[in-house]
């Protein structure tokens, strides 16, 4: 099987927004709307009864999941969202007709409905891109070699990300470039019962 994920090295991102304004060119992303959002996430205590400077924060990237069980799909009338054989999430234009099911289903807010065409659009992963082998536009746009693409089914030598000073893409286990980071540095945002397959790695820090 396949599952195509993003991995984002949580301690490597840096809210430069490069992801999104590459993620708006190259999808035409209607102003207004987003396929992805950098949330900033606190800052919080390091510990209980902290303040300041004892505090910490840290930048969230948030777009679609493609998760594993996929609620959208579940309700969409028509079959246009769907799941396709390389595990994303896809929706067919052609099929949708604008009930907006799948936007009130999925627990993280990433759908919206695009009023001029009439259907929901939302994050593909790149499809047009990683079906000809390439990398999704927020991951080669990068600012801070945050982000990561592979298939998870894979394992983690299989991600990869921006280009190096010789034009060929880094990887997430290159220890000369990466910090290591072990399974409990690895975590994915609130699991409703649908699997999302996104990853974020966060050393050091309080996952919240």
């Amino acid at each position: 099987m396949t599952q195509y994920t993003i991995v984002t090295d949580l301690n490597r991102c840096v809210s430069c927004l490069n992801c999104m304004v590459a993620c708006k060119e190259a999808n035409d992303v209607p102003i207004g709307n987003f396929w992805i959002k950098i949330l900033r996430v606190g800052p919080n205590p390091k510990f209980e009864g902290a303040e300041y400077p004892d505090v910490e924060m840290y930048y969230l990237p948030v777009s679609c999941q493609h998760c594993k069980n996929p609620s959208c799909v579940e309700v969409c009338p028509t079959g246009a969202s769907h799941k396709t054989e390389n595990g994303t999430i896809q929706v067919d234009k052609d099929k949708c007709i604008g009930c907006q099911f799948c936007v009130m289903a999925c627990p993280y807010g990433v759908r919206y409905l695009n009023k001029e065409q009439g259907v929901v659009e939302k994050c593909t992963r790149c499809y047009q891109k990683t079906q000809e082998g390439e990398l999704p536009a927020c991951v080669v746009s990068c600012g801070g070699r945050a982000r990561w693409f592979g298939d998870m089914d894979k394992g983690w030598d299989d991600f990869r990300g921006s280009l190096d000073a010789n034009g060929e893409p880094l990887r997430l286990t290159d220890e000369d470039y990466i910090k290591p980071f072990t399974d409990a540095d690895v975590h994915s945002l609130p699991d409703s019962g649908n699997h999302p397959s996104d990853r974020f790695i966060l050393r050091n820090r309080v996952w919240r």
